[in-house]
């Protein structure tokens, strides 16, 4: 059953406010104003597909933060399935935080 425009913008929003609820457990920002998500992708099924990055490849949480955010997204009522990419290219850098990230970690210039 495919679901509409409507129900897939809403959909994304549910999964935008979850997935704000994901903290890096070293830096006090949540993963989505860290620059972390790269793309959330919602298909007329309602399959998400997330794809994000790591602060660093050799992350301490490079196992447990994707299976956590994998597990959460798919939690959000009228989700199907989650498909979560893992990816490095291009390189995570402070640019790529939210406003809001900078100003609550005191790196704003």
């Amino acid at each position: 059953m495919s679901i509409t425009d409507e129900q897939i913008a809403i959909l994304g929003e549910k999964i935008i406010l979850t997935l704000k609820t994901v903290y890096d457990p070293e830096i006090p920002v949540d993963i989505y104003e860290l620059g972390l998500i790269y793309d959330v992708q919602i298909s007329e099924e309602a399959e998400v597909k997330v794809i994000m990055t790591l602060t660093t490849p050799n992350c301490p949480v490079a196992e447990s933060l994707p299976q956590e955010v994998k597990e959460k997204v798919a939690a959000v009522p009228g989700v199907k399935n989650v498909d979560l990419e893992l990816t490095f290219e291009p390189a995570w850098n402070k640019d790529m935080m939210s406003e809001e990230a900078k100003f609550e970690l005191g790196i704003l210039f």
